[in-house]
């Protein structure tokens, strides 16, 4: 029998929104009780300053991941542009898998490509120039060598720049490029990609230049309504975590491939 999927990102997890916390546990807790693998794509978190980040939010968030593994979950995760910094220890503590950024899994016996997104949003040259800054390991070790409350302090400077920034630039900038998915869809083989980080949840029919049909399917954030996709019996769901966790124990709405 082939377990079903979960596949979840953009969860921006802070002190901020407790209640998301809440969430999480319990779209985990659900997981586990359906025997589901869980993919999480990148963005888990607000910002993870490093593996030794204390704050009571993280160890949280920590602690629901390995109480998912210890229940004898396979959990795989992508870094995203909040979340890059998960290393050694945080894979020891909570059990999970890091991920490449592009990885082409095996979903009811068909090729489905997986990664958090921003690599496919090649018109926004300033992320792209952020990202290749903080994805350099020697700036990253730079970073961490840094008191923690420091790297605090930097952070919080980041984020409020990001926001800044995202209020200068054209929606259409910060989406997909079309012509970069079909190249890089093509380049690995696939006709389904599954990725978050663009916070708009949805799933995209569309032709790829050598005819066969391709799907896309993407993950929300959890600022608001939180968004999972439920895989399983080869039938794909995009979910609200409400939905995934109702009251009456039913699943919503199905969308096959």
């Amino acid at each position: 029998m082939v377990r079903p999927t979960l596949f979840l990102s953009d969860a921006h997890l802070s002190v901020e929104r407790p209640a998301q916390i809440a969430i999480f546990r319990a779209v985990l807790g659900r997981a586990t009780a359906l025997g589901a693998e869980v993919y999480i794509l990148g963005d888990l978190v607000e910002f993870w300053l490093g593996d030794d980040d204390d704050a009571p939010t993280m160890r949280a968030v920590v602690a629901a991941l390995a109480e998912y593994s210890a229940a004898g979950g396979t959990l795989k995760v992508s870094l995203g542009n909040r979340d890059f910094l998960f290393g050694e220890r945080f894979c020891a503590e909570t059990g999970a898998t890091l991920l490449p950024d592009y990885l082409t899994v095996q979903l009811h016996g068909h090729p489905v490509l997986l990664t958090h997104g921003d690599l496919l949003c090649t018109r926004d040259l300033k992320y792209q120039a952020f990202r290749g800054y903080v994805r350099d390991p020697q700036n990253q070790q730079k970073f961490l060598l840094a008191p923690l409350a420091q790297r605090r302090q930097i952070a919080a400077q980041m984020r409020e720049g990001t926001q800044a920034s995202m209020l200068e630039k054209n929606d259409d900038i910060m989406d997909v490029d079309a012509d970069e998915v079909q190249r890089v869809m093509l380049a690995q083989g696939v006709t389904t990609l599954i990725h978050g980080h663009t916070h708009r949840p949805a799933v995209h029919s569309f032709s790829l230049p050598d005819g066969r049909p391709g799907l896309r399917y993407v993950l929300g954030d959890w600022y608001r309504t939180g968004t999972v996709l439920w895989v399983a019996d080869g039938v794909y769901r995009l979910l609200s975590t409400t939905e995934f966790v109702p009251p009456n124990g039913a699943l919503g709405a199905e969308s096959s491939v």
